[in-house]
């Protein structure tokens, strides 16, 4: 199935590899790897993960405090956030009724 992010999404993977890379070198793109994991598990299989809010479904990345929130739509993944666990809890609720 096809993946397609949101704009702001593909700017907090951006932005978090980034902020990792700097931290320690290599440590950015072990971000980007496990997040790549999850969406081909996502991808595999959709309705697997529990429900964030409404149709919104949550995939927690393993070594990362992160989660990739996303909307399984008729012909694609639709990825809204790449979210923080522990930071501004529903920030990205405003995608959602956006895109509706």
């Amino acid at each position: 199935m096809k993946v397609i992010f949101d704009t702001l999404a593909q700017l907090e993977l951006d932005d978090s590899s980034e902020y990792y890379e700097l931290e320690v070198p290599g440590l950015g793109v072990r971000f980007r790897e496990e997040v790549k994991r999850g969406i081909r598990r996502i991808r595999e299989y959709p309705d697997a993960w529990a429900k964030e809010k409404n149709d919104v479904r949550r995939y927690l990345l393993h070594k990362f405090p992160y989660k990739i929130l996303y909307s399984v739509e008729e012909d694609y993944i639709y990825i809204i956030a790449i979210a923080h666990c522990h930071r501004r809890p529903d920030y990205w609720i405003d995608r959602i009724l956006e895109k509706t």
